[in-house]
């Protein structure tokens, strides 16, 4: 069913299924009354579209149904006309078309405008020349016609007849121009603008400088032909910049979006100045805060980063960062991120203070705020921002930090691990912040509520608390956490119901209320006697162990251990220095018993028991050794992990710096404005011709200027053998979201081939937009058949079919030809990507389809079978390059892909070389592939299992 035949069964209201009718009962109804006439004539241009001849009703439609003047009919009758053939097959016009152009005439001079409109617009369709001669004068009148629909249709008919027979015409540039000059209705003035553009662009010129200054209150459509053909006179002729680039200035200004977009476009490819990439930069952030379709405002954010990819460009962009920040106020997520990284690729030490006021507002804003689903996701990406804000420019963490420590009892995990991970580095690399940090994690210690989040938070305590009074605060907090001990005791009270819960509040913090004097300080028994909720009010570490997780039990044990041995380093009292010792183990000791008591929901495992063993064992005994491991290791092993990771992300950077910066060799002419040839701006890519691309579709690739150069980059298919009557080939043009077959049909046979059809079926998520008409093939002949297939989404898919024809003269059925398959690759539509490693683990669990590999190869080296499939599969390895170095005869690696419809692709690669086979055996092991969808999954999995393989030379 093609696009035609919906709109046509749409129209007509024919059912789907039904039988076509015969060539006699449409030849009766077609003389019946109206009603009859127009289904009749709504099934013949269903059944002509399907292929079908039908040559005996031509007369009869003519005779019948042509001179009637019912409106729906006449719009029938253009369709009908359009699609009928109209030659001989020996290319000759057909005798009773010369009827028909009387009709097409007396329709030009209708006293309806629509019907005389109408007409005009099917006549831009002919391309017979003999039809079109005799009506040139009708076509002249209608431009003087009263009604603005009318004349603008007699424009794009005159345009239409000039471009392909221009000896009908010879005279249509004069009088489309005079007739411009005399307009008043925006539309008709647009069209003949539009043509004077193609066909004689220098009196387009001379009417836009008769009425320059008018510009601005022309009507938009008008006003955008205009930008139009300033870019294309300027790129043909430099010189001409400065007559008109103030007019480009003034379109900015414009009331249409589409214009101002276009004029900021236009004026930065005219000139670099830093004004006037300021203007366009301004207008394109204006049009992204008032424009509220998302897509608009990602299409405008992309145009902002072309701009700031470039050297030159970037300095004025610094100055507007604060502008670009209002686009914050968007509530899409996407346009959030995109908008974040710009500024954040765009701030430096001048503005990175605003940048951050404007960014710790945002993040206050989203406290507390669940109206929005992607808030979370939002105060995410703030986070980072300020993140990489306080690394890049380490005098803003102290702003930072505050406001951030208050997200670590934040409900949303994700968000906190981000803050988490910010405050890890921020206080290994800033001494100065390290008592600042501290005192924060303290006064948010005790509101944690991620168990995760709560690890991360006793780590950092436990290794950077370096005074005595901050390692007692950390003790405080813990048994504050951990409520009362031994806590099995206490639990079994509790459920046997000879604890009351007021008791249970008051015991806990009973032992820190003391003053600085070392005197108890009274409490009011109204504040701790508050009624307690069965589990909610448990402290949160109790609540963690008693669910049954003891890794933080484990996490504790070593965080107890630090700040034991440190406070035995700083106290000089021996009494202290047990009484210190001795608390900490009895919390260790304690959480070991109730590990293994029946209370917990999961019992301890057992190498939670052996840290916690450990841990005790060491401070039991406090050898030097131990004190070293402890206080000194571990924060080395941080600290080289954070340079490595810093170096990573500087070579990173210097890798993208170099990509945007311009190399300029020794011996390289310079070029002058004044001294460049008119010719040689003609290298420059024509913008419009872009943005016409990529309304295609073609945005993955720009093609070559010549259709033909670019073809013979692409690899031909041979869809049939060559020794076949029909020979076929074809260009298979992959877009983002659809592919574009261009097939070529050789008749290979001495006989004229009828009703040539290509017949094509797909298979997986691909869909065929229309059927292909059929063609009537010449001896010997040739021709171009293009299909579009409709891509849906990322997976392996086959397109299939075959040429069925009938042979002039022969009484015998349809001949068929059936054509090879054409493979789609997956590879057509998957990009390499990055993400995080926690977003990595999180897709990992949630994604729920797996295909497991077998690595089955020829390559003998692990970097070397990686770096295969990396190129093979244009998946990114997520793992350090550091982490892949070296050797050691096995290799794990975390691949990651994203498609153009936003799936997400994760491969894990663990392989390993079997030395014991010898130096030459090849790699083994597994990949493990996951994505959302089966067909993503299975269809990466057999790309990886084709391509493992290095082809032997």
């Amino acid at each position: 069913m093609t696009a035609a035949e919906n709109v046509c069964y749409t129209l007509i209201n024919v059912p789907m299924d039904s039988e076509p009718p015969s060539e006699i009962s449409l030849k009766n109804d077609l003389k019946g009354d109206v009603k009859l006439k127009t289904e009749a004539l709504k099934k013949v241009i269903i059944m002509i579209l399907n292929g079908e001849k039908l040559p005996g009703l031509l007369m009869t439609i003519i005779r019948f149904v042509l001179p009637l003047q019912d409106h729906t009919i006449k719009k029938l009758l253009l369709v009908f006309w359009e699609i009928v053939p109209k030659t001989t097959p020996d290319g000759r016009l057909l005798q009773e078309m010369i009827l028909v152009c009387d009709a097409y005439r007396k329709d030009l001079q209708h006293p309806n405008e629509f019907i005389r409109g109408s007409t005009l617009r099917f006549l831009c369709k002919l391309k017979e020349a003999e039809l079109l001669e005799p009506l040139m004068p009708a076509i002249r009148a209608c431009l003087e016609h009263r009604h603005s629909y009318v004349r603008r249709n007699a424009v794009l008919a005159i345009y239409t007849i000039y471009r392909n027979f221009e000896h009908l015409i010879p005279d249509a540039p004069e009088l489309i121009h005079d007739f411009l000059v005399n307009e008043k209705d925006a539309s008709c003035k647009r069209n003949a603008f539009m043509m004077l553009i193609h066909a004689d662009q220098d009196r387009a010129l001379d009417y836009l400088s008769t009425c320059i200054d008018q510009v601005q209150t022309f009507g938009d459509i008008l006003q955008l032909v205009i930008v139009e053909l300033i870019y294309k006179v300027c790129h043909a002729n430099p010189s001409e910049r400065a007559r008109f680039i103030r007019c480009i200035y003034n379109l900015l200004q414009s009331s249409s979006p589409a214009v101002k977009y276009e004029a900021a476009g236009t004026l930065v490819t005219l000139s670099s100045a830093p004004t006037a990439i300021k203007a366009a930069a301004q207008c394109y952030i204006d049009l992204i805060i008032k424009e509220s379709d998302n897509n608009v405002k990602l299409i405008v954010l992309d145009r902002l980063i072309e701009l700031k990819e470039h050297p030159s460009h970037e300095r004025v962009l610094q100055d507007l960062v604060m502008d670009i920040l209002r686009v914050l106020s968007t509530p899409d997520l996407e346009v959030r991120k995109k908008t974040l990284q710009l500024a954040l690729d765009l701030v430096s030490s001048r503005n990175v203070e605003e940048l951050v006021i404007v960014l710790k507002k945002e993040v206050i804003k989203t406290n507390n705020v669940t109206e929005h689903e992607d808030t979370d996701k939002y105060r995410q990406l703030l986070v980072r921002t300020l993140h990489s804000c306080s690394v890049r420019f380490p005098d803003m963490a102290a702003n930072v930090i505050p406001v951030l420590m208050e997200f670590l009892s934040d409900n949303n995990e994700a968000a906190a691990a981000d803050v988490l991970e910010f405050v890890r580095e921020a206080i290994q690399r800033f001494d100065n912040l390290r008592p600042l940090i501290v005192e924060k994690m303290l006064e948010v210690f005790h509101a944690i509520k991620s168990v995760k989040i709560y690890r991360g938070a006793l780590w950092i305590l436990g290794e950077y608390c370096s005074t005595k009074e901050d390692i007692q605060s950390v003790m405080t907090e813990v048994r504050r956490s951990l409520g009362e001990i031994p806590i099995v005791e206490s639990e079994i009270k509790k459920e046997a119901g000879e604890l009351k819960p007021e008791e249970e509040v008051s015991v806990g913090p009973a032992q820190k209320l003391v003053t600085e004097m070392g005197t108890y300080a009274t409490q009011s028994a109204l504040s701790s006697s508050r009624p307690a909720k069965k589990e909610e009010d448990r402290p949160p570490l109790r609540g963690f162990l008693l669910d049954g997780d003891f890794f933080v039990a484990a996490s504790l044990a070593t965080t107890l251990t630090k700040i034991a041995l440190r406070y035995v380093s700083l106290v000089q009292e021996k009494k202290k220095q047990n009484s210190f010792n001795a608390e900490a183990m009895l919390l260790m000791a304690t959480i070991l018993h109730l590990g293994k008591s029946s209370l917990p929901k999961k019992p301890i495992t057992d190498d939670d028991v052996d840290r916690i063993s450990l841990c005790l064992k060491v401070l039991s005994e406090c050898s030097p050794l131990m004190n070293d491991i402890f206080n000194k290791e571990c924060r080395q092993s941080l600290s080289h992990m954070l340079s490595a990771k810093l170096e990573e992300e500087k070579l990173s950077q210097k890798k993208e710096s170099e990509k945007r910066n311009v190399t300029i060799q020794p011996d390289d002419p310079i070029s002058f404005m004044q001294l460049t040839a008119k010719n040689e701006m003609n290298s420059k890519e024509d913008q419009f011709q872009l943005s016409l691309l990529a309304a295609m579709g073609n945005t993955q690739r720009k093609e070559a200027a010549d259709p033909l150069a670019s073809k013979l980059n692409k690899v031909v298919t041979q869809l049939t053998g060559f020794s076949d009557p029909v020979y076929a080939e074809a260009y298979v043009h992959v877009n983002q979201y659809d592919i574009v077959l261009d097939v070529l049909v050789v008749n290979q046979t001495s006989d004229t081939l009828q009703n040539c059809t290509l017949e094509l079926a797909t298979l997986g998520d691909l869909k065929l937009v229309e059927k292909p008409s059929p063609l009537t093939l010449a001896p010997h002949d040739f021709a171009n058949i293009k299909a579009n297939v409709k891509v849906a989404s990322t997976e392996n898919g086959i397109i299939f079919g075959n040429v069925v024809y009938d042979i002039s003269g022969a009484a015998s059925d349809r001949n068929c030809v059936v054509l090879s398959d054409i493979h789609i690759d997956i590879m057509d539509y998957i990009q390499p990507a990055s993400c995080t490693d926690a977003e990595f683990r999180q897709m990992w669990a949630e994604f729920e389809w797996e295909n497991k590999v077998t690595v089955n190869t020829n390559i003998i080296d692990l970097n070397e079978y990686l770096q295969h499939i990396l190129k093979s599969t244009n998946m990114k390895c997520l793992t350090p390059e550091k982490a892949l170095s070296g050797y050691c005869g096995f290799m794990a690696a975390n691949l990651y892909a994203r498609s153009i419809f936003g799936e997400d692709a994760l491969a894990n690669v663990s392989i390993e070389k079997p030395i014991h086979l010898g130096p030459e055996a090849p790699v083994t092991g597994h990949i493990r592939i996951r994505a959302k969808s089966q067909g993503m999954a299975l269809s990466l999995g057999d790309k990886i299992n084709l391509s493992q393989k290095k082809p032997s030379l």
